[in-house]
């Protein structure tokens, strides 16, 4: 018989919006997986990863502009940041990083083939600062403190919680900052409302169908909180203060986490 210790259980079982969730909030949660998740449904795949990369695009707002300037912040007093990003899907992110830092040297990796394999062959796969590289978040294949940042944006949820906890054991190892965004946890009053709203409409828009799983297991801020402890004590967070609906927080030993200076954003 497996032995799991009390804080393993309690890690495993911990529901997404963290220890102290309510009745309501602990049901509002799914094991279901999203079609990015799945690997008997390429067709659904390509097409949610493709939305998600149209949207992340956009001019003026889009995701991928606001996690790189994010990103960015966290290392303005180094002139060339080593940056990881991890789960990079199409590789837009880092696109950002590269066009908003002129010294930045970005890996941009995946844990899918098929990512890496359309990464490498885009123009990232030949820019000098990039390297791509297929690379699992919760086993992260550099030395201690290789990188100034990691970055997994919109893509913890995705994780159970115990594979979740490794990336922040990992995230914080190889690099001395992890910044992770991702999507925030709606109080249960606002999930039955957009539930309500999107669920007659998940059969016909792909995106829609993961986009309902991604809010059901989206993790609060108290569940943030328990992982990295899990993952070690030793591991200190911070929340970022940001206006669009996600949650940003950044991980770190021996005090790496500082508040980042208000520079001017690129």
């Amino acid at each position: 018989m497996v032995h799991m210790d009390k804080a393993t259980h309690d890690i495993v079982s911990m529901p997404r919006g963290g220890p102290d969730a309510s009745w309501l909030d602990r049901r509002l949660q799914t094991d279901r997986l999203e079609y990015l998740d799945r690997d008997d449904v390429d067709d659904l795949k390509r097409k949610v990863i493709q939305a998600l990369d149209r949207s992340g695009r956009r001019r003026f707002l889009g995701a991928y502009t606001l996690c790189a300037r994010a990103a960015l912040r966290e290392v303005t007093d180094i002139a060339s940041p080593k940056v990881l990003e991890l789960g990079c899907g199409l590789g837009g992110l880092s696109r950002k990083l590269l066009e908003y830092h002129p010294a930045a040297q970005v890996t941009v990796t995946d844990i899918d083939p098929t990512f890496v394999a359309a990464v490498a062959a885009s123009d990232l796969g030949s820019h000098p600062r990039a390297t791509v590289r297929e690379m699992d978040a919760t086993a992260i294949d550099a030395p201690d403190g290789y990188y100034d940042l990691a970055v997994f944006a919109l893509s913890l949820h995705h994780l159970a919680p115990e594979r979740a906890a490794q990336v922040f054991a990992e995230g914080t190892r190889a690099a001395n900052k992890l910044l992770i965004i991702d999507l925030a946890r709606r109080p249960p009053p606002l999930q039955f409302l957009m539930l309500a709203l999107i669920l007659p409409l998940t059969g016909l828009i792909p995106l829609l169908h993961d986009g309902v799983i991604s809010s059901l297991r989206a993790y609060s801020p108290s569940a943030l909180r328990a992982l990295a402890r899990y993952a070690d004590p030793a591991i200190t967070v911070e929340f970022r203060t940001r206006p669009w609906g996600a949650t940003a927080m950044v991980a770190g030993r021996d005090g790496q986490t500082g508040n980042p200076r208000r520079d001017r954003e690129p």
